[in-house]
């Protein structure tokens, strides 16, 4: 390998210097589909415990690390990121028994420390994760008060990974109480009303020799099975009583809610990662109870937000794709009708809940939020004002018998601040107030929408430092997700704030596939559909340039998750369009995505290559299936975890392998992997900078830009 001394030794600048880059090991597999067969020449990249997988991973970190470490923009944006990270932060208080329950982050801690608090008395501090280990890679993941407040559940997880461990807490002494439940993942908790146990969901112990593997191997060959059960606090977990399973569908996702008033249990299953849910219900009260079917089907969304005398409130898209709300009377019987209380709109409802006695419900308008009150009879009484253009995260918190309702607000210019509103004045005012590091004054966004390839109109977020002149010079910073009915609302992100302070735009696209006008527009981003989503990305990069906002040499694109297939298509499909691409934690292989972790759950958007129609729309942008080798690919930083649990690190593995085979230019095709970090939930704050300010100097670097636009595609 080239060493990377000899470029400076020489004057040379690092990154005009053709890059040698470490062997991947190659086989000779190859898989037939239909009739067609198709090579995976880096299968081996899959077994991430085998010995020439990680000396592979090391090698490539040899030479991706110091070769980012020696971008001339690195030093100062690591030094600037700190400065912006250092932010008291807050997430959305919980309250129960009076008391208020929140994590708050000092700035620069690696992770943010539980606090309760009684009225307006001071915090007194609950739990501080960053004492769990040595290097702040266990994480506090969520947290459940119970109903009284006298108890708290808190959940952490180690290196990234999505698997959580299960504690309870005495709020008054601080002390946990002896019992830890494991084997726990995609399962929240709901207390019963004495606050005396909860229902959570687990997965089974799995077989002895795959125990110890990270790929989570136990999911994969089947042995899923999520079960519900009930906990008792103070009693070991294998007392806990088993409430619900569905033995013959082991890959389905079960979880439990207590009514209000703790005399029902709301069962719902989903078969994969849409809302598309079942709907059992049991009396709490009648021992031996049978557990009663309401929704049988997964022909549509439903999801328990309240429960009031006998009615219980569902939100649902069943007749509604941008969804409604209806309630169930749950003493009638098991046929007994839905009725309606909050119609579809035209704008797209995201949550709501029982609040002081009404409904509060969360809905996007062209992707920013409106939070509106109702009767719970459907009755318009009007909208909580907000501060701006910008989003309600969607996991707010209230309860029926409390005028006080907690939210976080955000937008391109503001981090997440908590705020309460009272439900009777539907006024609200700031929880905590943050002091930053920047002025949020200095900085616009403003919305456009943009005709995609097929004429589809499609929203678009700009945001920029004021007095900024459209200039073909300017960089920016364009970013997507386009899938799984998730809507990319306003969002504070501190790296594209350092990106903004350096006069550069940043642009977010509301692309097809999410969540931002409900069903319809999920669906058309989906399945063979899927395509749709790329070229929404490619128009807002069309019209970026073509309102002079930026040209093509300088534009950089990030995704991560879905967002990381997003920029892979994009590189393969028009190479010639981008400054740079980082594609984070990304689903690179959809041959086989399905075959990890819980990779299944997603055939639901993806389809599935075990179909013949799947193989076909699948394997036409495939991201690893389809590089051309011989092709001048653009600078591209590929960044994952070796611990991620959700989308294995084999999809970037095999990808960058495949990228630098192909690369006939000489732009880079680096790899950055992150150890002890999964998909990226609870890293610690020391490494989401030092990733940060590998990616933005990146960026930055690559999108100079040269005199020649190339033309739109």
């Amino acid at each position: 390998m080239r060493s990377l001394w000899l470029a400076a030794a020489l004057g040379i600048p690092m990154t005009a210097m053709a890059l040698d880059y470490p062997a991947s090991p190659r086989g000779d597999v190859v898989d037939t589909y239909f009739g067609t067969a198709v090579a995976d020449p880096y299968r081996a990249l899959e077994d991430l415990d085998a010995p020439q997988t990680r000396d592979w991973v090391n090698a490539q970190n040899a030479l991706t690390l110091p070769f980012l470490a020696a971008l001339p923009e690195r030093e100062g944006l690591q030094q600037r990121l700190t400065q912006l990270w250092n932010y008291e932060r807050f997430d959305v208080p919980a309250k129960a028994g009076g008391q208020y329950f929140y994590t708050r982050n000092d700035g620069l801690q690696n992770q943010a420390v539980l606090y309760v608090q009684k009225g307006s008395d001071a915090p007194r501090e609950l739990l501080d994760p960053n004492r769990l280990s040595s290097d702040g890679t266990v994480a506090l993941t969520q947290f459940e008060p119970s109903p009284d407040g006298r108890r708290i559940m808190y959940a952490t997880a180690a290196a990234g990974s999505d698997w959580n461990e299960f504690r309870i807490r005495d709020v008054a002494s601080g002390v946990d109480s002896s019992e830890t439940l494991q084997r726990i993942k995609f399962s929240g908790v709901s207390w019963t009303q004495d606050g005396e146990g909860f229902y959570y969901s687990r997965y089974p112990d799995p077989p002895a020799e795959l125990a110890d593997k990270t790929s989570n191997r136990a999911v994969f060959d089947g042995l899923a099975n999520q079960k519900l059960y009930y906990h008792r606090v103070g009693t070991p977990q294998r007392d806990d009583v088993l409430v619900f399973e569905m033995p013959d569908q082991p890959k389905w996702f079960i979880d439990g809610q207590v009514t209000r008033d703790g005399r029902y249990l709301i069962v719902t299953m989903r078969a994969g990662s849409g809302d598309k849910s079942r709907v059992y219900i049991r009396d709490l009260q009648q021992a031996d109870a049978p557990t009663i079917k309401r929704v049988d089907s997964f022909d549509h969304a439903y999801q328990y937000i309240g429960h009031h005398g006998s009615l219980a409130y569902f939100m649902t898209d069943r007749d509604a794709p941008r969804r409604a709300i209806v309630s169930l009377d749950l003493s009638q019987a098991a046929d007994a009708p839905w009725t309606p209380v909050v119609a579809e709109t035209p704008d797209t409802i995201v949550n709501a809940k029982l609040a002081g006695g009404q409904l509060a419900v969360l809905s996007l308008h062209d992707a920013s939020s409106r939070l509106t009150l109702y009767t719970l009879a459907g009755k318009l009484l009007g909208p909580i004002k907000l501060p701006g253009l910008g989003a309600v995260a969607e996991d707010f918190h209230c309860s029926h018998d409390d005028d006080e309702l907690l939210f976080g607000y955000t937008s391109y210019n503001q981090p997440l601040t908590p705020y309460r509103a009272s439900i009777k004045a539907r006024s609200a005012s700031a929880f905590r107030t943050l002091r930053l590091a920047f002025d949020p004054t200095q900085y616009v966004t403003e919305q456009v929408f943009y005709p995609s390839r097929d004429g589809t109109r499609v929203p678009m977020f700009i945001s920029y430092r004021k007095g900024l002149k459209r200039d073909s010079r300017t960089r920016a910073f364009l970013h997507g997700y386009g899938g799984f009915d998730i809507a990319k609302t306003p969002a504070f992100d501190v790296s594209a704030l350092a990106w903004m302070e350096r006069g550069g735009v940043y642009a977010v696209a509301n692309l097809r596939g999410g969540g931002e006008y409900g069903e319809a527009w999920h669906l058309a981003g989906t399945r063979e559909r899927k395509q749709n989503v790329f070229d929404d990305f490619v128009a807002a990069a069309g019209y970026l340039v073509s309102q002079r906002y930026t040209a093509y040499p300088r534009i950089a694109i990030w995704g991560r998750s879905n967002g990381g297939l997003l920029v892979g298509a994009s590189v393969n499909q028009n190479p010639q369009l981008w400054g740079a691409a980082v594609a984070t934690v990304g689903v690179m292989d959809m041959l086989r995505f399905h075959k990890f972790t819980v990779g299944y759950a997603w055939t639901g958007d993806y389809g599935s290559s075990d179909d013949a129609d799947g193989f076909g729309y699948l394997s036409r942008y495939s991201p690893l299936h389809t590089l051309k080798p011989g092709t001048a690919y653009p600078p591209t930083l590929i960044t994952t975890g070796d611990h991620d649990d959700r989308v294995h690190p084999a999809h970037s593995y095999k990808y960058a392998a495949a990228l630098q085979a192909a690369q006939a230019g000489e732009a880079p095709a680096l790899i950055r992997i992150d150890t002890r970090a999964g998909h990226g939930s609870g890293k610690p704050v020391s490494k989401v900078i030092e990733e940060e300010a590998d990616k933005l100097a990146f960026m930055w670097h690559y999108t100079a830009g040269s005199a020649e636009s190339p033309s739109a595609p």
